[in-house]
């Protein structure tokens, strides 16, 4: 269905995100920081990326800022899946570009059913 990206330094979050996108038929593949995070959105261009707010390297937000000024990648729609879950950083993240902001604890079926009215693909 859908090439997507998981940016996660959460090794048992990233198996569950994982486990549970697989199984909807997506291709998943991680980056456990935000510099790699890049790195692999400008090699793959993926469909969609899930990306936390506080990683190593480089934080979630500035992942966010470089994906969406770059002409080439601002069309792909990325969900933040965070713990940051104050006014101010859920506003900072929509107005930064993301196309969703949910926050750490999360239902998967709701990230999933978000996902596929991202890709457009049935759930």
């Amino acid at each position: 269905m859908a090439d997507i990206l998981i940016a996660d330094d959460d090794p048992i979050l990233v198996e569950i995100l994982r486990f549970r996108l697989e199984g909807a038929g997506h291709c998943v593949t991680v980056a456990r920081d935000g510099e790699e995070a890049l790195e692999r959105v400008r090699d793959d261009q993926p469909d969609l990326v899930v990306l936390d707010s506080m990683m190593p390297v480089i934080a979630g937000p500035e992942v966010l800022a470089e994906l969406k000024s770059d002409p080439e990648l601002r069309h792909i729609p990325v969900v933040m899946l965070t713990a940051r879950a104050g006014e101010a950083d859920i506003i900072a993240g929509l107005k930064g570009g993301a196309a969703e902001y949910l926050t750490k604890p999360f239902i998967p079926q709701e990230l999933l059913v978000r996902i596929s009215g991202l890709i457009g693909a049935a759930v």
